[in-house]
């Protein structure tokens, strides 16, 4: 191989290693998807504390229902609403982002 083209083989080597890497845009390995999933956790952890905190408050309810001498039946429809007024919320908490 002659000297000459040697030289230019190897120059041309080097700028295309030097100047690739700076055409080529950079990218972002993940971190927007890690972060929905977060996001997306912790929408779930709220749902399901709101639920938790639901239930609860639906107990006190019915308990404080039948201590008062109302009707069970009643007692037990107060329940089941305050449980499903607390699932539609958590179902809110869970689309609002």
């Amino acid at each position: 191989m002659n000297h000459s083209t040697g030289l230019r083989l190897a120059v041309s080597v080097l700028l295309l290693a030097i100047v690739v890497p700076l055409l080529t845009p950079p990218a972002h390995a993940g971190t927007y998807g890690s972060e929905r999933r977060q996001d997306r956790r912790n929408d779930r952890y709220d749902a399901r504390d709101n639920r938790q905190s639901g239930r609860e408050e639906a107990r006190d309810l019915k308990q404080e229902c039948l201590d008062s001498g109302d009707n069970r039946m009643d007692c037990r429809q107060l329940k089941r609403g305050t449980k499903q007024d607390t699932r539609q919320e958590s179902r809110e908490i869970r689309r609002d982002d």
